[in-house]
């Protein structure tokens, strides 16, 4: 009897412990299949990049530890730092995508005979691949056939051979990158503007604000989680920018458009590379170069909603 009374008990106060933890049990077990998922395929790789670029390794036989010599060798490694030079074009430029997202964003808000046309024109980017921009964009800078060469010579102008000039080359990968960029960051800023404060707007409006004091001291503000994703999103694809220069360059000409992601595959995979642990240094650079921005991008966020508290 004693035994069954025990039972009940600790039923009764098994049970009430779980509806007192109900609301912190419930969310861990809906995160935790998203939290091994994020841990298996990115955590853990990251940490196995730091430990073969340690190695001299061809992915195949027998690893050789080399300590820092891949990291020592990139600092002599002109196309390392070609590839460099150029991820430093691509975020420069490739943030451009984020104001003119903005811009866009802003007309398409506004009620506009046709807006629905509009919306679907300047959307339509965003549901293409990269692969299928990066052809697009090589049919348009063709030196004969491509509609911007027929556009020049219309003019009396003579045609460019854009990705086939060293010079050139990397700017019109960018330029083609933008397109669904921008289209990206203007869906972001769509979605913001449809949770602005309406009563924040016409309190501006009565005082006095107009044009572009409204949209810096009343839109912008009530925006910066939209940027902030704006912002992550575009400093990511700028860093791992490797589709659109593998379709139309190939990394060429003279190996002219090669960035980090791409000269790591290169080193690592191709058939000219097999060097798993200098690929893997070459990733570790990029990773921090990309931790850096975002960190960067974070304390910003953080310290302006700090002084704005005060």
């Amino acid at each position: 009897m004693r035994t069954a009374i025990a039972e009940t008990d600790k039923r009764r106060g098994g049970h009430t412990w779980m509806q007192h933890n109900r609301m912190i049990i419930t969310p861990i077990l809906f995160l935790l299949p998203g939290v091994l998922f994020f841990a298996v395929y990115v955590v853990i790789p990251i940490f196995q990049s730091f430990h073969i670029s340690l190695y001299r390794w061809d992915g195949l036989g027998e690893a050789a530890w080399i300590g820092l010599a891949n990291y020592e060798e990139l600092l002599t490694d002109r196309n390392f730092d070609i590839a460099l030079w150029n991820n430093a074009k691509w975020l420069v430029l490739y943030l451009l995508a984020v104001p003119a997202g903005l811009f866009i964003a802003l007309f398409l808000n506004q009620t506009v005979v046709g807006i629905r046309l509009y919306k679907s024109l300047f959307f339509f980017p965003f549901v293409l691949s990269q692969v299928v921009v990066g052809l697009v964009f090589s049919w348009f800078y063709l030196p004969r056939e491509g509609l911007l060469n027929t556009i020049i010579t219309s003019l009396g102008l003579e045609s460019i051979n854009i990705l086939g000039d060293p010079v050139l080359a990397t700017y019109g990968i960018i330029a083609a990158g933008l397109w669904p960029q921008t289209a990206y960051c203007m869906i972001l800023y769509l979605t913001g503007l449809n949770a602005v404060d309406p009563e924040q707007v016409e309190a501006g409006r009565l005082d006095g604000a107009k044009g572009w004091r409204m949209l810096w001291y009343v839109i912008l503000p009530q925006l910066k989680p939209a940027t902030f994703i704006a912002f992550v999103v575009t400093i990511i694809g700028a860093l791992r920018s490797f589709d659109l220069i593998s379709v139309m360059t190939n990394g060429g000409p003279f190996g002219s458009t090669r960035v980090l992601s791409f000269y790591m595959f290169e080193r690592a995979l191709s058939e000219f590379g097999f060097r798993m642990g200098y690929g893997s240094a070459i990733a570790v650079v990029l990773f921090f170069i990309m931790l850096a921005f975002i960190a960067y991008v974070l304390y910003a966020m953080w310290r302006d909603d700090h002084e704005a508290r005060r």
